[in-house]
Parts: structure tokens; sequence; C-alpha cells
């Protein structure tokens, strides 16, 4: 939480070239530009010991035999480390703040796209959660579950994006676009929610736990 405060902090106040103050107008564009890169690689170092490290201690086979059901401990994994990023996330609402009052005229923001934006780093992050801790039940390494995560995460959010441009305009091109994270986030961002953008990000999400269930169900066998 320290380094994610402190590196968007720094970007987005201090550093030239990046900084609010420098760029002279009342916009968060940098803060919500950045941030979904640095959550690639702070998520999976939150959700890597989640399933993975209880599975090297032997902690995992305990709970196991405990009368708690799967979904019940997948999902205390999942929200656990969630509501950890909404509080990483909560102390950047000052950013918001600070813009507001440094508007010509005060509140010369646009608070629906600000709204929109951290929507949709809300539901990101929640995908990239899903996906870490999925990535966590893999095996009992969490270094490798560190990896993994981030393999999954940097391609869902740019790779696919990335390879859609190799085809053209066609249906393939239109369908790696569409399932793109950033193309999903983006969308959001513009302050005009569209509940396609919400569904798929949580159908995301239902499907990375879904799989973890799954693993953590043949564990259990």
């Amino acid at each position: 939480m320290a380094v994610f405060l402190t590196a968007i902090g720094l970007i987005v106040w201090v550093f030239p070239d990046s900084n609010i103050l420098d760029y002279g107008y009342a916009d968060l564009g940098s803060f919500f530009g950045l941030a979904p890169y640095v959550l690639i690689f702070l998520i999976p170092a939150i959700t890597m010991r989640s399933l993975a490290e209880e599975s090297r201690n032997g902690t995992l086979e305990l709970l196991l035999t405990k009368p708690i059901r799967n979904i019940d401990l997948v999902l205390g994994k999942f929200f656990a480390n969630w509501v950890l990023v909404v509080l990483t996330l909560l102390p950047t609402l000052i950013y918001y703040y600070s813009v507001y009052k440094l508007g010509n005229p005060v509140g010369d923001v646009d608070s629906a796209a600000v709204a929109g934006s951290y929507l949709g780093l809300l539901l990101l992050s929640g995908v990239l959660v899903a996906m870490g801790i999925w990535a966590s039940s893999l095996n009992d390494n969490q270094i490798v579950a560190f990896i993994l995560g981030v393999f999954l995460a940097f391609i869902w959010y740019v790779g696919f994006g990335a390879v859609s441009g190799m085809f053209g305009d066609g249906f393939a091109a239109n369908l790696l676009s569409g399932i793109a994270l950033d193309v999903q986030y983006q969308a959001l961002g513009k302050g005009l929610i569209d509940s396609r953008n919400v569904i798929y990000l949580l159908s995301l999400i239902m499907f990375f736990i879904f799989l973890t269930l799954w693993r953590v169900e043949s564990l259990r066998k």
C-alpha cells in the first residue's frame, strides 16, 4: 500500500512532465492512466500467498477438513484481498478533492469521468484479485503464483488489445479488443457507465472464482 501510494503520488504531483500542477488542467488522467499498470504488479504480490502459502505450510489441508464450504473459503480469500486493494485506493480520493479545489473556477473537473474511472479501477482490481487467487491455488510456490498472476493480468489488460491490431478490422480483432481489460476500463472512464462493461468485468471475476473453486474442490478429494 505504501509503495503504491508513494509511486502514484510522486508521479501525479511531483515528477515533471506528469504532475498535475505543471499540466495546468484540473484532470486526473495521469493517475487513472498509470494506476492499472501499478495494480498489475501490486495485486499479484498481495494475492500470491493466499492459497500457495497455505498449501506449502500444510494449513490448507487443515482448512479443508473444517466444516466450511469450498465456496466460503474461496470467497473469503477473494473479498479479504479485494478489500485490501480498495483500502489502498481509498486515500487517493484526496487527489480528486485537491483537483476539485485547484480548478478555476473551483469544481471545474469532470466528476462523472472520475466516478466512472474509480468504478473501473474497483472492478479491474476485482478481476486481478480473482486472477491472482486462482494463480495462487495452482501450486505451493508463492513466487510462481506472483509471476503467473502478473502474466495473466498483463495479457488480459495489454496483450489482447495489442494482438487485436494484427487482425485489422475483422471479427477476430473486434473479439480480442472487446475482451481486453484496458478497453473495458477506458470505456468506464468516459463517464458514461455502460452495463455491458460492468457485466463483463463481473463475469470475469466470477469466472476466475469458479476456476479457483474447482481447484480447491480437486484438492479436497
